[in-house]
């Protein structure tokens, strides 16, 4: 895999993020899915008793902020099967064994046909305490075109070049797959514009 991607520049180290809700050492697992697996254990609760907690597994996620040249994001417009058209960033499922940096490669030459010569890591989170699983997201700065798009067949994906402006109002609309982006956004915002422009500056490389 690792042979097919560029020798790209990783810019900052990805922080361990522990689960909100670890999963014991003696949970078993009761179901394994091709996306989600499924946990459960005997938990004792305030009153001494115990009772069966269950809980969610997953492999990580890679979400990434394409930003061209001329300081424009890339923004997928998606459609997948069983799910109404929505709009995102580009990014997927870590495959088993694989690095967030090299998933976050693999998926922008994939769904793009782009390299990047610098790929920095953003933030990573993990959206909710009933699934083990971190989304990263990452920026991609100073891109090439090597490739077509190498689509799965379970997916449609349009690309598009908005200004950070209209970005940033597409992140405010319901229409935004990103929710855990929306809310930084928007949190910054309701903060500062200063905290909202420190952002916008890391994100474009300003």
């Amino acid at each position: 895999m690792e042979s097919k991607l560029n020798k790209t520049k990783y810019i900052s180290e990805l922080p361990i993020i522990p689960s909100v809700q670890p999963i014991p050492d003696s949970a078993k697992k009761v179901f394994q899915g091709k996306i989600f697996d499924v946990y459960q254990w005997q938990q004792e609760v305030y009153d001494g008793s115990f009772q069966t907690f269950e809980k969610l597994s997953r492999t990580s996620t890679v979400i990434i902020i394409p930003v061209t040249d001329d300081k424009k994001i890339l923004v997928a417009e998606q459609e997948q099967p069983g799910k109404a058209p929505f709009t995102g960033l580009v990014g997927g499922r870590a495959e088993e064994g694989e690095s967030p940096w090299h998933a976050a490669e693999r998926e922008l030459l994939e769904e793009t046909g782009l390299r990047a010569s610098e790929l920095e890591f953003f933030d990573c989170v993990q959206p909710t305490s009933k699934i083990d699983w971190k989304v990263y997201t990452f920026i991609a700065r100073d891109l090439k075109k090597v490739a077509e798009q190498d689509l799965d067949t379970g997916e449609k994906i349009d690309l598009k070049e908005y200004s950070w402006e209209d970005f940033l109002q597409l992140t405010f609309s319901d229409s935004f797959g990103e929710i855990e982006l929306s809310l930084k956004l928007m949190r910054a915002a309701v903060k500062s514009d200063d905290e909202l422009l420190e952002i916008k500056k890391h994100i474009l490389g300003l």
